[in-house]
Parts: structure tokens; C-alpha cells; sequence
């Protein structure tokens, strides 16, 4: 952190944009999305005020949880090209301030949730931002190849915790949409690992292509893949489902596991000859796949609502 404290005395104040940046926006308008979903198609209706106010304050949580994940991995965001123009490594933010400001939005996020919803989203959300910030940043990231795959839960609680708004608890369906987000994550980041290529052995990042390398992560992705589609399938069976979701997903669903197999027979040199094409389009495409289910919920939902698309 002393390289950090040194570049950001030299670069000096930061702007509004690098604050805004601290809270991770792209991973914000996910955990946003999905907790909408959530809260949309659980059986209870919420008011709109309570339902903005929800997604506010969840929405302010993962910003939180963003603030404290770039705050404690400046040293490893300084040394991959993806991460190291990020505010802190840059040296545009000072990491003290990325803590406090991690701190503060936590607590108000959590406090604000319990007051305008009910306290157990908002312990649900606490147990979010400690497991990102805590379990995942602070130890499984640098400790394990499956860093991803157990650390994948805290971007899987979003839903839940929407669904937690509406009705003061978990379902069955909630922890479907948990393990939807759950199983899609390792996939979606070894994708992205095999054409970062360098990033993470350069930071000493434990990713699956450093610990196991190329030809098994794409192993890796494939068995994710298949194990991946029965949980997506199995959401149509339930309360929230129907045919619409069932078709969206079936399609979804034929496509990745297509695009798996597809990986999983590439080798290093073609991979290298088109740039990782073939990876980037599949990191890409998993992006697509996750948005259209929740999608297909939300439809699903509003169509039941008028007695229609129901099973």
C-alpha cells in the first residue's frame, strides 16, 4: 500500500468520476438488476416508494462492497492491465479513502435497507458486502483456484435479498436464483481468465489458469456449463416459472453448453492465432445469457399477474 499512498500524493485530488468509479458501476448495475428481479416476480407486493428506496440502498451496498474489494487489492490491481487504471493503483484516490468511504456506505446501506423494508434483507445484505469484502477479497481470492467459485455466492445473494424485501424471507425460488447466479459465475470468469491471459500469474492471483492452467480451466468451463443448465431449467417448475422462462432458458441454455464444447475443444495455438476470439465472444454471450433469464422472469411474472403464460 506504501507504492499506492506514494502515487496518490503525486497525482493529487481525485474528481467525482473516480468516487463514482471506487463503487464498481458495471458490477453495481448487475447486482441492481437482479435484485429487481427478485423483488418483481416474489408473491408479495411491495410499494413503490419501498421498492425504490430497496433498490437504492441494496444498489448503495454493492457500491460499498466495491469501494472496499478496490481498497484492499490495490497492490494486485497496479500490476494487471485490466485494474490498473482504477482510482486507487492509479493513484487518484488514496486507499484510506476508499476504506472509509467502503465503511460508510456499508452501514448506511444496511441501516437505510432495514428501516425502509424489514432487517432481515438488511442482514441479508450485511452478510453480502462481509462476504465480498471479507471472505472473498480479503481471503479466498489469494488463497485457492476455486476463489471464484466459492466467492461467486456474493454475487448471487442479490435476488434473494430483492425477494427478501418483498416477503421477509427465502424460498425455494429465491435460492434457485441464487444458484442460477452461483453456477454461471465460474464459467463466465474463467472466460475471462484464459484471455487476460498473463494478468493473474503476473499479480500471483491463484485463478485456475495459473494453478491448473489453460487445458483444464477450459475442462472447467464446460463442466460448469452442463451443471449449470438443470439448475436454470429447474426454475421453470417452480412458482416464478412457466413456459415463456422455460423457452428463454432452453435456448439460452443450448447455446452456452454449444459455446462450452466449443472452448473446451480449442487448443492454445488457434486460441492465440485469433486473439481468444472464440473466449471473448463466450465471456460475452455469458452476459447476454444471465440478463435474458432474469428477463424471462420478470416477463414470466408480469404475465401471470394477468393470469396468462402460467402453467
Amino acid at each position: 500500500m506504501t507504492d499506492i499512498a506514494t502515487a496518490f500524493d503525486q497525482t493529487g485530488e481525485a474528481g467525482f468520476g473516480d468516487y463514482v468509479a471506487l463503487l464498481k458501476p458495471r458490477v453495481m448495475s448487475l447486482v441492481v438488476f437482479t435484485a429487481l428481479a427478485g423483488l418483481v416476480v416474489a408473491p408479495a407486493a411491495v410499494h413503490p416508494f419501498v421498492a425504490f428506496s430497496a433498490i437504492l440502498f441494496i444498489a448503495v451496498g454493492g457500491g460499498a462492497s466495491g469501494a472496499l474489494n478496490m481498497w484492499w487489492d490495490a497492490d494486485i490491481d497496479a500490476v494487471m492491465r485490466r485494474t490498473a487504471k482504477r482510482p486507487v493503483p492509479a493513484g487518484r484516490v488514496a486507499p484510506q479513502e476508499a476504506l472509509a468511504l467502503g465503511l460508510a456506505l456499508s452501514g448506511f446501506s444496511v441501516i437505510m435497507l432495514g428501516l425502509a423494508a424489514n432487517w432481515f434483507a438488511a442482514a441479508l445484505l450485511a452478510f453480502t458486502i462481509f462476504f465480498y469484502a471479507v471472505v472473498y477479497t480479503m481471503w479466498l481470492k489469494r488463497a485457492t483456484p476455486q476463489n471464484i467459485v466459492i466467492g461467486g455466492a456474493a454475487g448471487a445473494f442479490p435476488p434473494m435479498i430483492g425477494w427478501a424485501v418483498a416477503t421477509g424471507g427465502v424460498s425455494l425460488e429465491s435460492v434457485l436464483m441464487f444458484a442460477l447466479i452461483f453456477m454461471w459465475t465460474p464459467p463466465h470468469f474463467w472466460a475471462l481468465a484464459l484471455f487476460m491471459k498473463n494478468d493473474y500469474s503476473d499479480a500471483g492471483v491463484p485463478m485456475l489458469t495459473v494453478t491448473h492452467g489453460r487445458r483444464a480451466t477450459r475442462g472447467h468451463v464446460l463442466i460448469y456449463t452442463l451443471l449449470l443448465a438443470p439448475v436454470a431449467l429447474a426454475i421453470a417448475a417452480t412458482s416464478i416459472g412457466g413456459p415463456v422462462y422455460l423457452a428463454v432458458s432452453l435456448v439460452l441454455n443450448a447455446a452456452f453448453i454449444r459455446g462450452a464444447i466449443t472452448i473446451h475443444r480449442r487448443d492454445e495455438p488457434a486460441a492465440e492465432a485469433d486473439s481468444y476470439a472464440v473466449e471473448k465472444r463466450f465471456f460475452r454471450f455469458s452476459l447476454i445469457y444471465l440478463f435474458l433469464h432474469f428477463v424471462a422472469l420478470m416477463v414470466q411474472g408480469g404475465l401471470a399477474a394477468y393470469g396468462l403464460g402460467g402453467w
